[in-house]
């Protein structure tokens, strides 16, 4: 599962979200067609390789043209649903327009619908968030996570006068949120759009074990000489090989064999990473059986209720073991047009061990009416062939 963990350090914006996409490997041309994608023509779009403290990053830029009216957020709601996106993000991207017109009207008492963006914050917002939310589904990320985030010191320049840090719009944003406190970050450092970037697509912190595969830095428009004011963007993929779970264990003898089935598949549903179950001799010579199950440390408390829930049992041994496997990774071997199976791959010493999936072995022999024995054997040897061919 690829998953992003955004580190905002120096805090967070639109712009420099994007600058870490692109650092990321995303492309150029992407982002120069976004304004056009997006009904805003006239908008250029500017990309410079730049240091902060000495470390590379991308930044992003947009030139827009002044207007003398501003755009209410409503509008730019419609914009986002008539867009040429995925619906995966057009509702994010709804949900954060929607979540900075609640912010700005909470603190200047007007209905959400009805707060106005300056024209020029308005396109710049539009392409911000879209952009940033498209820019992940692009790069293929699942899910994304956060560190703390850095709001800043100081005071800011607004409309109405000078604001403290963080400005009111941004605090309200900000609810929910881990802030960073301490650090050496000055001024504005988490803008509105970038707190609500936050909001719509970080699900908090990250997990427990992670490999990172590469990282991105998008800069902020400020080069102080003290820290990096940029945004990094570590691309992961979660490591189901190593750390901690919790051993989940109860013995049932008023139950029938018949739900053992069910109950192996509302845990695995839950987050369960194994399922055992195994005949035992209870109490007064009853026969009965033992559910033994593993649960990331994360997750015990939720595969506990799905373990009380599809169960009859009345209580439950619960204690913590170190757990040690093999790196694993997964690859698709098609055996037909429209036939494809799921592998395994485990990176032991010595070399690596494939093995298919067991639901998509079955599928497989369904769809091409073949013993499963047969499609399991066909996926197991284009698999190494294709793992073989990959270490060339």
């Amino acid at each position: 599962m690829r998953i992003a963990v955004i580190d905002p350090a120096a805090g967070i914006s639109g712009d420099m979200t994007l600058g870490s996409l692109l650092s990321l490997g995303l492309p150029a041309s992407w982002l120069e067609g976004l304004p056009g994608r997006l009904g805003v023509a006239g908008v250029g779009v500017t990309i410079r390789e730049v240091r902060r403290s000495g470390v590379g990053c991308k930044q992003v830029e947009f030139l827009i043209p002044e207007q003398p009216h501003g755009r209410p957020v409503a509008q730019l709601v419609q914009l986002v649903e008539s867009a040429p996106v995925s619906a995966w993000v057009r509702e994010r991207a709804v949900r954060a327009f929607q979540l900075l017109g609640e912010a700005e009207g909470r603190v200047h008492g007007v209905a959400p619908e009805k707060v106005h963006l300056h024209e020029v914050g308005a396109v710049d917002a539009l392409l911000d968030i879209v952009g940033a939310i498209e820019g992940f589904e692009q790069l293929g990320v699942e899910a994304v996570y956060n560190w703390p985030v850095a709001v800043g010191t100081g005071w800011v320049d607004a409309e109405h006068g000078r604001l403290p840090v963080p400005a009111p719009a941004t605090a309200v944003l900000l609810e929910g949120l881990e802030v960073a406190t301490g650090g050496p970050v000055e001024g504005e450092a988490t803008t509105p759009t970038g707190a609500a970037l936050l909001r719509v697509l970080s699900a908090g912190r990250p997990p427990a074990q992670w490999r990172v595969v590469r990282s991105g830095w998008g800069a902020g428009q400020r080069d102080p000489n003290h820290y990096p004011n940029a945004l990094r963007v570590l691309l992961a993929e979660q490591a189901a090989e190593a750390g901690r779970v919790v051993l989940l264990a109860t013995d049932v003898d008023d139950m029938s064999p018949e739900y053992v089935e069910p109950l192996r598949q509302a845990l695995t549903a839950a987050g369960a990473l194994d399922v055992q179950t195994w005949s035992v001799q209870m109490k007064k010579g009853r026969a009965g059986f033992r559910v033994e199950v593993v649960a990331p440390e994360e997750l015990a408390e939720q595969v506990t209720a799905a373990l009380f829930q599809h169960s009859t049992t009345a209580g439950i041994r619960r204690w913590v073991a170190e757990r040690a496997t093999l790196p694993r990774r997964q690859v698709t071997v098609q055996l037909a047009p429209e036939v494809s199976v799921r592998v395994k791959v485990l990176e032991q010493p010595g070399g690596v061990r494939v093995k298919p999936e067991y639901d998509d072995v079955l599928a497989a022999a369904s769809a091409l009416g073949r013993p499963p024995i047969e499609v399991a054997r066909a996926a197991q040897r284009d698999a190494e062939a294709l793992v073989a061919k990959s270490k060339e």
